[in-house]
C-alpha cells in the first residue's frame, strides 16, 4: 500500500532548511553557499527548530561568515537552552568566529536558561583569549 500524499516530505523550503542545516553543520561551505544561492533562507528552522547559524561547525569562521552575509540573525535564542552561537563559540574557545558574530551586530548580553552569559561560559572553560576579548569590548 502506497503512502499518502501527505505522508511523503515535499521538496519546498522545509527540505532545503534541512539541508542547509546539515551543510553548515559539517562546515560544507560549497554546498551552503549553492543552497543560499538557489534562495534558502539562512534563518529557515530544521526539524529541530534550529537555524543554520546554531548548528554550523563552530571553528569554520568561513561558515559563520557565509550565513552572516545572506543575512543570518545572529542573536536567535536556541530553542532548547536559550544560547545564543555567541554563547557557543565563546565556550569553545573560537574567537575568529566571535569576531565576525560582533561584527556582524551580536550581542553578547543575552543570557541563557541558566543565567549565563557568552563571558561566563568562556571563564567556565578557561577560554581566557575570549575572555580578555569579551572584556575589550566597550559597553
Amino acid at each position: 500500500q502506497s503512502p499518502s500524499n501527505k505522508d511523503v516530505p515535499k521538496g519546498g523550503h522545509g527540505c532545503q532548511a534541512n539541508q542547509l542545516a546539515n551543510a553548515a553543520a559539517r562546515g560544507d561551505l560549497e554546498t551552503a553557499a549553492r543552497l543560499l544561492e538557489s534562495g534558502a533562507d539562512p534563518n529557515a528552522l530544521n526539524v529541530f527548530g534550529r537555524s543554520p547559524i546554531q548548528v554550523m561547525m563552530l571553528g569554520s569562521s568561513q561558515m559563520a561568515e557565509l550565513l552572516l552575509r545572506r543575512g543570518a540573525d545572529p542573536n536567535r535564542p536556541d530553542p532548547s537552552t536559550g544560547a545564543t552561537p555567541a554563547h557557543d563559540v565563546a565556550q569553545e574557545g573560537f574567537l575568529d568566529t566571535l569576531k565576525l558574530l560582533h561584527h556582524w551586530g551580536a550581542h553578547f548580553d543575552h543570557l541563557d536558561r541558566w543565567g549565563r552569559s557568552p563571558l561566563d561560559l568562556a571563564r567556565q572553560n578557561g577560554q581566557n583569549h575570549v575572555v580578555d576579548y569579551l572584556q575589550e569590548l566597550p559597553g
